[in-house]
């Protein structure tokens, strides 16, 4: 219900910017160019945590961004939704090379080719955190992005297939450490969530927000897991993972291709801004 009344809402009162405050706009001009930012970038946190595919970020976690991820998150704008997926998609574009560039040199671009179908896979909230805020932001903002991309011309779906299989604490507050031991082992793929991901060919892990990385990285782990069926070679950590779809097929070896993106990561993470 909530939902649906905070849209209702957004539509008869007036409206704030969600960025700066700016009155009678939901997000104004000037958030919205930083929302949409430079061309996306590969980010990548220091350190790296082990499995972490390649990740394209939209903008810097900062000001106006912080804000308006803020605002959908935690205050239930979720007229944010569609500006917040649109900078997810842009990210999403430039991780499978069909667009938007990047900076990445050809050897982080996906395979040759036209883009075919993408699957974006959301990193799921916790349970508790839902119910608290009344939905999932990242969700959400994943099903903005794939219309985003089917307006673009890439055909896109979204697999919300991942969910949480122990309880963790909460991030915040965590070093890049403790958030590794605190997320790993803690996702899982949902029951008939292989047979859809087995077909995909190429999935994009996406969140809102990416810090350390812990998070994309055991969502990875976890797909790979699952697809794999324990027979992955591991090359998941490098955006790939080879896998056998009939254990009792053995010839019968078909690949996967990982990539994430996200709207936004810390400032520091974005390789174009490194010397």
């Amino acid at each position: 219900m909530r939902g649906w009344w905070q849209d209702l809402s957004d539509l008869v009162l007036p409206a704030e910017c969600a960025g700066c405050g700016r009155s009678r706009t939901a997000l104004c001009a000037r958030c919205s160019a930083a929302l949409r930012g430079a061309e996306p970038s590969r980010v990548r946190p220091r350190p790296e945590p082990p499995g972490l595919p390649v990740v394209h970020g939209a903008a810097p976690y900062r000001n106006a961004v912080r804000a308006v991820l803020l605002a959908h998150k935690e205050r239930g704008a979720l007229g944010l939704a569609r500006p917040l997926g649109e900078a997810l998609a842009r990210a999403v574009r430039a991780g499978i090379g069909s667009g938007g560039g990047g900076q990445d040199g050809g050897g982080d671009r996906a395979p040759d080719g036209p883009p075919g179908p993408v699957t974006l896979v959301p990193v799921p909230s916790a349970p508790r955190a839902v119910r608290a805020r009344g939905h999932d932001p990242t969700r959400r903002i994943a099903y903005a992005a794939a219309a985003e991309l089917r307006r673009a011309g890439v055909p896109a779906r979204v697999l919300a297939v991942l969910r949480q299989r122990r309880e963790v604490a909460d991030q915040s507050g965590l070093d890049a450490r403790e958030r590794l031991v605190n997320v790993t082992g803690a996702l899982e793929v949902v029951g008939g969530g292989r047979g859809l991901l087995a077909g995909s060919g190429r999935i994009v892990l996406v969140d809102d927000l990416m810090t350390t990385g812990a998070s994309l990285a055991e969502a990875a782990r976890a797909i790979a897991a699952a697809v794999g069926s324990g027979k992955s070679g591991g090359e998941h950590t490098s955006g790939r993972t080879r896998f056998v779809a009939d254990p009792g097929m053995a010839d019968e070896i078909h690949e996967i291709t990982f990539r994430a993106a996200v709207v936004a990561a810390s400032p520091d993470s974005f390789e174009i801004n490194r010397n």
